[in-house]
């Protein structure tokens, strides 16, 4: 049996859960800290209640057992990217990996040690594919 999808997040969501992959097991102060290290100007009682909707979405989970609540993500990075790549290949690729590839890969400039990687997985696939 699968494990139930999570919903899609939001762009402030995707920040939050991008400290949180980072940092690991935050509080909401903590996340508030790194999200105001750029330019940016988040404010902290946004946070919170961006938190408490995550929360509630199932985004992240919360435990309440010490003073300052500790949140945590549910899914892995890579789960979450899996899950909105797959979306966005479907939505607007048709299901095409390739299409969505060439046009990720024509919007920006990979780098050397990317295309070695994506050279490397397409030489696993092949090898796959073979009887």
């Amino acid at each position: 049996m699968s494990e139930p999808k999570l919903p899609r997040p939001t762009d402030a969501e995707l920040a939050i859960l991008q400290v949180m992959w980072e940092r690991g097991p935050s509080t909401v102060r903590e996340v508030h800290e790194a999200l105001n290290k750029g330019d940016a100007s988040t404010g902290y009682t946004t946070v919170l209640k961006l938190m408490q909707i995550m929360t509630e979405k199932g985004l992240v989970e919360r435990d309440e057992s010490q003073r300052a609540h500790v949140y945590r993500t549910r899914a892995s990075q890579q789960k979450t990217q899996r899950q909105l790549v797959t979306d966005l290949l479907n939505r607007a690729f048709g299901g095409s990996p390739a299409r969505l590839a060439m046009q990720a890969l024509s919007t920006k400039k990979a780098s050397a040690e990317e295309l070695a990687e994506l050279r490397q997985l397409l030489d696993t696939l092949e090898e796959e594919e073979k009887p």
